[in-house]
């Protein structure tokens, strides 16, 4: 077989090679089941069948489809709960325990409440004063310690005149000190006492208290109720935080209704917002 150059291609002159028979390959291929049902749903359909089986809802899988968008929604399970055995079959938890899930029904004019119940602790206001007292002397507690461990002596705390010096409002001059705590009172309320204690004195009292009642807590700490219209206990008698002891007036050295509240610690007055 010789060959020559045609424009600088090289050319066969012998015989030409002859070409193979083409094969026909016949093989099998799985058919899948389901492709022609897709083939016959539309995409909007397919998302919303795909939707109801999931849990979403079919109206909510059409509205996805509509808009075009793919989300991915992170769902609490509502099916049974599913258990493995050791042989590796997934069982339902209430095929488990023998019965089917049950049914909850109520009547269409059932009330619905969803509210939760109350949980309160209830304090020990007496306890921890005593506690407080019986470690140290009451004159030695630090006012972080004594505050709030006196109950209020009113229902209702409303300041007049305050602890300290201050104009006298019966002669106006100044460098009055005064020894406890006003607290807007009408004339005929309520006075508790402010902790549990012993009355050591009820009576009037002659340097301007008027109607005058003093509870002793112990340890050095007692607290006084002054200006009353009237008393309730006697000498002698225990009394517990929050009971009723005097009515509120405005007897003695006094210009109007009110409470006069005084806290002493081992005979000396102290300011009573430091135990309120």
């Amino acid at each position: 077989m010789t060959s020559q150059n045609v424009r600088g291609r090289r050319r066969a002159s012998g015989p030409a090679a002859e070409l193979r028979p083409a094969r026909v390959v016949t093989e099998t291929r799985p058919r899948d089941t389901h492709r022609e049902v897709r083939r016959r749903k539309s995409p909007m359909r397919q998302v919303a069948d795909f939707a109801a089986a999931s849990g979403v809802g079919q109206k909510a899988g059409v509205a996805l489809a509509a808009t075009g968008l793919a989300l991915t929604v992170g769902l609490p399970a509502t099916s049974p709960v599913m258990a493995t055995s050791e042989s590796g079959q997934t069982t339902s938890a209430l095929s488990v325990a023998g019965g089917s899930q049950p049914e909850v029904s109520a009547e269409a004019s059932a009330k619905i409440d969803f509210s939760r119940a109350a949980v309160a602790t209830k304090a020990d206001p007496d306890g921890k004063l005593k506690q407080l007292l019986s470690a140290q002397s009451a004159g030695s507690i630090q006012r972080a310690s004594s505050l709030g461990t006196l109950g209020s002596p009113l229902d209702t705390l409303v300041t007049a005149s305050p602890f300290g010096y201050r104009v006298s409002p019966l002669t106006g001059g100044t460098g009055d000190f005064h020894r406890g705590q006003d607290f807007v009172a009408q004339c005929g309320t309520a006075v508790h006492a402010a902790a549990a204690g012993k009355v050591t004195f009820a009576g009037w009292h002659a340097y301007g208290g008027g109607n005058r009642v003093v509870v002793d807590h112990g340890n050095g700490l007692e607290t006084t109720y002054n200006h009353l219209s009237s008393f309730t206990v006697k000498v002698g008698q225990t009394v517990n935080r929050g009971d009723t002891v005097a009515l509120s007036g405005t007897t003695g050295a006094s210009t109007g209704c009110h409470l006069h509240f005084e806290v002493q610690v081992n005979g000396e007055v102290v300011d009573p917002m430091g135990w309120l």
